[in-house]
């Protein structure tokens, strides 16, 4: 089955752990062996991170594939998939790294295995540097259902930096194929709901101080919409170490969702957290596009493989966008353009549509 092996450079672009994601799962699903280099070439600590090697791992078991130079620090890998298989499937990065992340890079593969699978993940839910759980929960999982994908995601334990030990559980069933999406019409903001949350040994007052900034933020632009959001103090036993922060998620009128969040760090005030969230939220409400800037390089992998032409309308595109649309093209001869938006509201603004030309995967099993 494996034909010619593909050559990534991993060094080009995000030069990431993002470019590893969407190439594996990419080669898993097309059954082309792949061989990566100069992985995280760039950064202040080159090569893979345990967050990388767990994810590599997940994928290599998911499809009983072979795996070379998968090693802390290694550079370069070479990974050659097999059939991919559902059931039970265990991720544990041993450290805050995000099991949001570890969700990326296996959930189109399962979409597209033999039976369903549970995805047990262990790591950080609501780390650094990586969507936290509630945003893919609140924003990723009601608008990645509409490609007809149904999954559910269980948090079993939270976990925070440094420590990690958080733990979700995703059931998910396989699908025929994908169906392309249309997300090019924002509508008005309707609602404004979110949480904010201290673990630990952290006061509560942080959580209500976060909520009280984020909402005084949000009221000088937006005055005539109730501003919902809940503190929490999660409960011990779901919480593993200490930590804060909040999600603030926008509803449209015709569905869309946008969100701002931050993370509680050691000096930093409650207030600059909930500021931080508010002002972020804000910015991917200017723009006029249909989706945020944290979903846009989320839904390139699904509409490379979804039957028909997929048109999402966003801000300014990312660097992550830009990375996934690259190596999308490079493995599964799917078209994008991605054009400056026509419509006379977005003269002055900075927003585009992106266009894909799916390759209308399907899934042989079923």
């Amino acid at each position: 089955m494996a034909g010619q092996r593909v050559e990534i450079d991993g060094g080009i672009m995000e030069g990431g752990g993002q470019i590893l994601r969407v190439s594996t799962a990419l080669s898993c699903l097309l059954g082309v062996p792949l061989r990566v280099q100069k992985i995280r070439a760039g950064r202040s600590t080159p090569g893979l991170r345990p967050q990388h090697l767990s994810g590599l791992e997940m994928i290599r078991d998911l499809c009983e594939g072979q795996l070379e130079g998968a090693e802390i620090g290694s550079t370069e890998i070479t990974f050659t998939p097999e059939k991919i298989k559902g059931g039970t499937h265990t991720a544990d990065t041993k450290t805050a790294g995000s099991v949001c992340l570890l969700l990326q890079v296996s959930m189109p593969c399962v979409l597209f295995a033999a039976s369903p699978s549970e995805l047990r993940l262990k790591g950080g839910t609501n780390a650094e540097m990586a969507p936290q759980i509630d945003y893919t929960l609140m924003v990723f999982k009601p608008i990645v259902e509409k490609f007809g994908i149904k999954f559910d995601c269980d948090i079993k334990m939270r976990g925070y930096y440094p420590k990690g030990g958080g733990e979700v559980i995703v059931q998910m069933s396989p699908v025929k194929q994908l169906n392309p999406i249309n997300l090019t019409d924002r509508g008005t903001v309707t609602k404004i709901y979110g949480r904010t949350f201290v673990a630990g040994v952290l006061p509560f007052k942080i959580a209500k101080d976060m909520a009280a900034a984020a909402v005084r933020c949000i009221r000088k632009e937006i005055r005539d919409l109730y501003v919902n959001i809940q503190p929490v103090q999660e409960p011990k036993e779901q919480a593993f170490g200490n930590g804060n922060g909040i999600i603030i998620v926008a509803e449209t009128s015709t569905g869309c969702l946008f969100a701002g969040s931050s993370l509680g760090k050691r000096g930093i005030s409650a207030d600059k957290v909930g500021i931080e969230a508010a002002e972020m939220l804000l910015g991917n409400l200017r723009h006029g596009g249909a989706v945020d800037e944290y979903l846009q390089d989320q839904l390139i992998i699904f509409m490379a493989l979804a039957s028909g032409i997929s048109r999402v309308k966003t801000g300014p595109i990312t660097l992550h966008t830009q990375t996934a649309i690259h190596f999308a093209e490079q493995l599964t001869k799917a078209k994008f353009t991605v054009n400056k938006s026509e419509d006379e509201d977005d003269f002055s603004r900075e927003t585009y549509i992106i266009e894909c030309q799916g390759i209308g995967m399907t899934n042989p099993h079923l």
